[in-house]
């Protein structure tokens, strides 16, 4: 292919990567699955692993990486601004890197046109924007498995099982893309041999993971009706051009299992075992790229009198442009750590107590450890290094209701009102005691969060 032509995805990608990097305005904007890879990752190696030994086992390779990144850019503070950067950039790159894989696959399986075609298609996606802009895995498992489809393609075995083994020790659910690629490889030795490699080298990740399951993904319900109506939507897209991508009749082998057998078999599976989030398997809109890039590159071959589709695909790019601007921009993900930990910055005084309701809300300040560190966290038992967990543990429910007690003002950290209460009884001890003991003095309203300020009876003027 020649150098010219990997211009525009490389340009794309480019653009696309760094455009509204941080975020939101001044020190920009974070998620709590990103302050989650902020805050493990900046732990010392000792104390990673042990981490690792616990949960987040099926994270541990990118934790590790992301260790190395910010060794390699030390960051002093909170987290936002230029550490936003470090944290996001690998999955700019982890972008970069998958969409040259899926144009080197379209290259290998239908030409230069089809090559333009998909690697442009793939960094349009809107889910591989968001996650192209994502402090986690997700855009470097894409990355892998994109080459490893390539490899796969040039008969290249060694490589292709390295290449795909590190995608899964990224994400473990990427061995679904090993099922994808035996649709159209399985009768190559050479391929058997390289997924039994694939198979025994993640052997040890699955069975770690295996017994953190309950802990990792306890808080997945099976696929809702939306779910399912975005697979239908995706087998639509992903047919319809292959269809009409009969010169490349191998592209559709590999394109159609890539893109529709990974998340169709999890949602599958989830109807037991609730494992499915529709990240976990990003990788698998590399083969949409790769059905969507031979239609385009077929339709350009036929000349003028198949144009139709042309003013089709730029009314697309009107609302996807809008959807680009809104992934952008802090509304797009479920909650803001830095904006909780900004109100907080601005509601507490010194001595003040903290609770989170639930526990797990406590990664909304773990990030922000200027913040966190004046302010007493009552409920704590173990902070989160101390006990090798990501949210610290806490007391037994008497021993949290003496402390908030003993406390003059506290500032609590809530889920939005329209959000379920958990029912264990700590939580339920900190709600009662609340509000039998103190007065709510003010409560302000942030993405995905609530941020109230409590006072014992008549403390709140």
């Amino acid at each position: 292919m020649a150098p010219w032509r990997w211009f525009p995805p490389l340009l794309a990608v480019l653009l696309l990567g760094l455009w509204g990097l941080e975020r939101g305005p001044g020190p920009g904007s974070m998620w709590r699955d990103e302050s989650t890879t902020w805050q493990v990752a900046h732990r010392p190696a000792g104390q990673l692993r042990d981490l690792l030994g616990q949960v987040d086992a099926v994270h541990g390779l990118y934790y590790g990486v992301m260790h190395a990144v910010f060794a390699a850019f030390p960051l002093a503070g909170d987290a936002g601004g230029p550490g936003l950067w470090a944290l996001r950039l690998p999955s700019v790159a982890g972008t970069a890197l998958a969409a040259g894989g899926v144009a080197a696959a379209a290259h290998r399986l239908a030409g230069p046109r089809a090559a333009l075609g998909a690697g442009t298609v793939y960094v349009l996606l809107p889910p591989v924007q968001m996650y192209g802009q994502e402090g986690r895995s997700y855009a470097l498992v894409a990355a892998a498995v994109a080459w490893a489809t390539y490899l796969m393609l040039r008969r290249w075995w060694a490589a292709y099982a390295v290449v795909l083994l590190a995608g899964c020790w990224l994400h473990e659910f990427a061995a679904l893309a090993l099922l994808a690629h035996g649709c159209c490889a399985w009768r190559a030795r050479g391929w058997r041999w390289a997924a039994a490699a694939v198979a025994a080298g993640l052997l040890p990740l699955v069975v770690v993971s295996a017994g953190q399951a309950g802990r990792q993904l306890g808080w997945l319900g099976r696929p809702g009706w939306q779910d399912w109506a975005a697979y239908g939507v995706l087998v639509a897209a992903v047919l319809l051009p292959a269809r009409g991508a009969g010169a490349a009749p191998e592209l559709v082998r590999v394109a159609v299992p890539l893109a529709l057998l990974p998340p169709g078999l999890l949602m599958a599976v989830s109807l037991v075992h609730p494992w499915y989030v529709d990240r976990y398997v990003l990788y698998a809109l590399g083969g949409l790229a790769l059905s969507a890039g031979a239609r385009l590159a077929q339709v350009r071959a036929s000349g003028v009198r198949r144009w139709a589709p042309w003013p089709a695909a730029a009314l697309l790019l009107v609302p996807a442009a809008v959807w680009s601007a809104w992934l952008r921009t802090p509304e797009s993900r479920r909650d803001d750590v830095l904006a909780v930990a900004a109100v907080v910055r601005e509601e507490a005084r010194p001595g003040d107590a903290v609770l989170f309701l639930p526990a797990r809300r406590r990664e909304w300040l773990l990030s922000s450890p200027r913040v966190y560190g004046g302010l007493r966290d009552v409920a704590l038992a173990g902070a989160p290094t101390a006990s090798h967990t990501l949210h610290g543990t806490e007391l037994p429910p008497d021993r949290i209701r003496r402390a908030l007690l003993d406390s003059a003002r506290v500032v609590a950290l809530l889920d939005p009102a329209d959000q379920p209460l958990d029912p264990y009884p700590a939580e339920a001890v900190k709600r009662d005691t609340l509000a039998a003991s103190f007065d709510r003095c003010s409560v302000t309203g942030v993405q995905g969060a609530r941020v109230a300020v409590y006072a014992r009876r008549g403390g709140c003027g």
